[in-house]
């Protein structure tokens, strides 16, 4: 009986060293399909020559000799020895397949990603230089002297619907920062309070123009100076109260409140909440308030109009800010949206940055009048309004094709002929940021205090950063708004003849 057993180890351990043949077969054909193996292919043939030798072995030993405890332990031990290696390798061998099929798929998704980013940032600039022409053209046209009223409410809608779609262009631009993780966020200093004004302004102003009440309060938080990126928290502000707005009709009621507390000795939890008495939202809807182009009801688009991407703008801004939009609604009566974010109390020497009151076309009094400003842009319409833009406010302008052409013309200038510079970024011959850079390298000393400000159509984070490490001291995305346009040059040019000491 116990020899039985002998011979069974035997023959269990020749099937099993068959069954190790047929894997190593198989993990052999896999590893030539990677193509991997074609100088030395034959060395994948040696294992499973070895394993046929030792099933020979094994079958010999069980046919024609009498096996003991020992022999038939070790073949059938030896089988299992090498099954358990076969499957060790096998296994090894599959995840690092796997490994390189995900890296794989993770090269291909973010090529994927760049080619989108690519085509993002070219159909910008494709749809931001004619919509720059559209509202240029409209700003000169709206200047033109006994225009009759039929033309200038026209013209007054013309302007709108541009704007509209600048707003969508931009809006899509944001969502993709958001979704690819590129969106940058800064930190310094600035008064909260300023910020607050500039809301404030434009806020009481929609609403008045639709005819519905604003109010606004604040606590003492609002008096603080904080360290933080206060464009993008202004942005987030004003999505909420652009919705708000919108789906309010007269004669209703927005309302701005600002509140905080102090969560550490330097940190307050500041609270920026938006309430209206607007249409509200359902409440099975509000998980889905914040997903891109989500509309509640279609028949809102056509009442209202708006692209449903407003919400997830600021949502994305607050939470790359560390905070939270938190949203209360009632059906037919209102909604309420609260940003919670954590800010830094700022140190009480530094600096406050400047909240962005001349950016919106708020800046100082200085006239431009008798300016002289070097345009670098490569289409020929675009510099013609950007130059009777000027002529409005009384600045002279020349006009330069491409780099190469601008910084010969500051080169054979007189020191300190050009007031400012705005500097396309996608020309011919040589572009914007190669131009900013030889320009500052020019040995003189207004080449290398001259404002030099971004005036284009490349409108990502990433262009912006490009234009700053150039040298320009702004940037300005295709289409601007006059009053902005003009807000900037005054900003920078009183700026940089100040500390010539000859402002006049």
């Amino acid at each position: 009986m116990i020899q039985w057993i002998f011979y069974a180890m035997v023959y269990l351990g020749s099937a099993l060293m068959a069954y190790n043949i047929y894997g190593f077969i198989c993990f052999t054909r896999f590893i030539r399909k990677m193509k991997t193996w074609n100088q030395g292919s034959l060395i994948l043939s040696i294992p499973v020559m070895l394993l046929v030798f030792f099933l020979l072995g094994y079958i010999a030993i069980g046919l024609f000799a009498e096996p003991s405890i020992f022999v038939g332990g070790v073949l059938f031990g030896g089988s299992i020895f090498v099954f358990v290696m076969y499957k060790l390798l096998n296994n090894i061998v599959q995840r690092v397949v796997e490994s390189e099929h995900l890296e794989a798929q993770l090269l291909a998704a973010e090529e994927s990603s760049r080619a989108k980013s690519n085509f993002l940032a070219s159909i910008s600039h494709e749809m931001r230089t004619p919509m720059n022409v559209i509202l240029g053209l409209d700003t000169l046209a709206m200047n033109t002297p006994g225009l009759p009223r039929t033309t200038k409410e026209q013209l007054e809608k013309i302007g709108h619907s541009a704007r509209h779609l600048s707003e969508l262009i931009n809006g899509i631009l944001d969502m993709q920062q958001i979704e690819s993780g590129e969106m940058k966020i800064n930190s310094e200093p600035f008064l909260l309070m300023e910020a607050l004004e500039q809301v404030n302004a434009l806020a009481s102003s929609a609403c008045e123009e639709k005819g519905l009440a604003y109010c606004f309060s604040f606590d003492d938080c609002a008096e603080q100076r904080y360290d933080g990126d206060v464009t993008q928290l202004k942005r987030a502000i004003m999505c909420l109260m652009d919705n708000a707005v919108k789906y309010t009709d007269a004669p209703g009621t927005v309302k701005f409140i600002v509140s905080g507390a102090s969560a550490q000795e330097t940190t307050r939890q500041l609270h920026f909440t938006v309430l209206d008495t607007g249409v509200g939202i359902d409440e099975a809807f509000l998980e889905k308030v914040f997903e891109p182009f989500a509309q509640e009801d279609e028949s809102y688009t056509n009442r209202f109009g708006g692209s449903g991407m407003g919400l997830t703008v600021a949502n994305g801004i607050v939470t790359h800010m560390g905070g939270r939009i938190d949203v209360v609604s009632h059906k037919g009566e209102g909604s309420a949206f609260t940003i919670t974010i954590p800010m830094e109390l700022s140190h009480p020497d530094a600096p406050p940055a400047e909240a962005g009151a001349k950016q919106d076309g708020d800046g100082d009094a200085d006239s431009l009048e008798g300016r002289r400003v070097l345009i670098v842009e490569d289409t020929p319409e675009n510099a013609e309004i950007v130059a009777d833009l000027l002529e409005l406010e009384g600045a002279q302008s020349e006009h330069a094709e491409n780099g190469m052409v601008a910084i010969k013309m500051v080169t054979e200038s007189e020191k300190w002929h050009y007031d400012a510079i705005l500097m396309d970024l996608r020309m011919p011959v040589m572009d914007g940021i190669e131009a900013a850079r030889n320009i500052r390298a020019l040995e003189r000393e207004d080449a290398r205090h001259v404002p030099i400000i971004a005036l284009t159509a490349n409108a990502f984070d990433s262009d912006i950063q490009h234009s700053r490490e150039a040298g320009m001291n702004e940037h300005l995305v295709k289409p601007v708004e006059a009053d902005r346009l003009y807000a900037v040059l005054r900003k920078w040019i009183r700026s940089e003849i100040a500390g010539r000491g000859v402002w006049t």
